[in-house]
């Protein structure tokens, strides 16, 4: 299979499962707020379950770089994802919701730094802001189909979340379908980055020792276990960049929350809204991903500009402000999806990339936390006090880029 097909054929497995959890996410804030959760609440369990399925990595990352079973790690964490989503509407208690929300990113979280790792050997071959942003525009296909689904199932069933996420376990089904053949036609990617992905059946498929087979439990230059190069520095200073970014970075959940409970929109629409942001995200991912093969690292400078419009917009009482401001939002994180996954594989040697996809996403998850209890604190307090940090948090991270562009 080329290098293209390949990023296709994943893209359209992350389609099926951006249908399944953006399907859920973007009514986590009605629904959690229906079972009697607070501004504070729904902060902190949206907050702790991009922390879970960030921080998390700093575990699974480091376990795929050893076992070398990426495929294996990359499918349980899809499934554990399409299993959540459709419990999530059948409860009717707030704590069991608030253990289904972080278990479904827990599952994020196990697949991820495999995943990537699997993408970043194809990407190789085909550019690698390029690479990631068509896999990242083709997740939002799915984040745009999954919302609108939900909320059209809410219109009709006035308000009933059962029929809503369960119908979400069908392109869940097939994902992990699609992902199971997948795995059987290219056993072993890392013959993509080694120039060896053109030939459509090349030896990659046949999973032989020379081409270090994932399954086998071989690393890609030797035995498991082998002296790995360290890190490099300018990874640590990206990563304490994007940490920056996403502690004043609010997330949906707020804003969801925030939609309801001032009473801009009905709860139906509200998946309507997330939607548009997917499509805004889709776009960002794409432009930013071509840039990035132009421009390298400079173009993240847009991130904490658009971080910080976010809370302006998104937490005024107008709505077609607060509409703005969920585009804006969904822009900043079609850049992080994309091209920060593009700068962590371009910036760490192949033998340590799982590893620094874990750590990298651990210090994004530790942040994340605190961006959404942060938010949804402030939020219940003052909201131009909300703006005002958030504002300050950014400019320190912008500080931080432009003094790393300089050295």
């Amino acid at each position: 299979m080329r290098p293209w097909r390949f990023v296709m054929t994943f893209g359209v497995v992350s389609l099926l499962m951006d249908f399944v959890y953006e399907g859920a996410r973007s009514v986590t804030g009605p629904l959690l707020a229906h079972l009697g959760a607070s501004a504070v609440v729904v902060g902190v369990v949206t907050g702790a379950g991009e922390a879970a399925a960030l921080g998390l990595r700093l575990v699974s990352g480091p376990l795929a770089d050893r076992t070398r079973r990426f495929w294996t790690w990359t499918i349980a964490g899809y499934a554990l994802t399409a299993l959540a989503v459709p419990f999530l509407g059948l409860t009717g208690a707030l704590w069991a919701a608030c253990a289904l929300v972080v278990a479904e990113r827990v599952g994020k979280a196990v697949r991820s730094p495999a995943k990537d790792t699997l993408l970043s050997h194809a990407t190789a071959a085909t550019g690698r802001g390029r690479g990631f942003a068509v896999h990242e525009a083709m997740d939002q296909v799915g984040a745009l189909l999954g919302p609108l689904t939900v909320a059209a199932i809410l219109a009709v069933s006035h308000d009933d979340y059962a029929p809503a996420l369960g119908v979400l376990a069908l392109p869940g089904a097939a994902a992990l379908v699609l992902l199971v053949w997948l795995r059987a036609r290219v056993p072993d990617p890392v013959a993509y980055e080694e120039g060896k992905g053109e030939a459509e059946n090349g030896e990659a498929e046949n999973g032989s020792a020379e081409n270090g087979s994932a399954e086998n439990g071989k690393a890609e230059n030797g035995e498991v276990g082998a002296v790995r190069p360290r890190l490099p520095r300018a990874f640590w200073t990206y990563a304490v960049f994007t940490a920056t970014t996403l502690t004043g970075f609010a997330t949906f959940g707020v804003l969801s929350y925030h939609l309801v409970e001032r009473d801009l929109l009905p709860t139906a629409a509200v998946p309507v809204l997330y939607a548009a942001a997917m499509a805004a995200d889709a776009v960002a991912a794409l432009a930013t991903g071509w840039l990035y093969d132009r421009w390298g690292a400079r173009v993240l400078a847009v991130l904490p500009l658009l971080s910080a419009a976010v809370p302006a917009l998104a937490f005024t009482d107008t709505v077609w402000l607060v509409v703005l401001g969920a585009l804006v939002w969904g822009g900043a994180v079609g850049v992080q999806e994309a091209t920060l996954r593009a700068t962590v594989a371009d910036l760490v040697p192949v033998g340590r990339r799982a590893t620094a996809y874990g750590i990298f996403a651990g210090v994004m998850g530790g942040a994340a936390l605190a961006g959404g209890a942060l938010t949804g604190a402030l939020y219940d307090v003052s909201v131009p006090a909300l703006i005002a940090t958030v504002a300050a948090i950014q400019a320190a991270a912008l500080a931080l880029l432009s003094v790393q562009d300089r050295t």
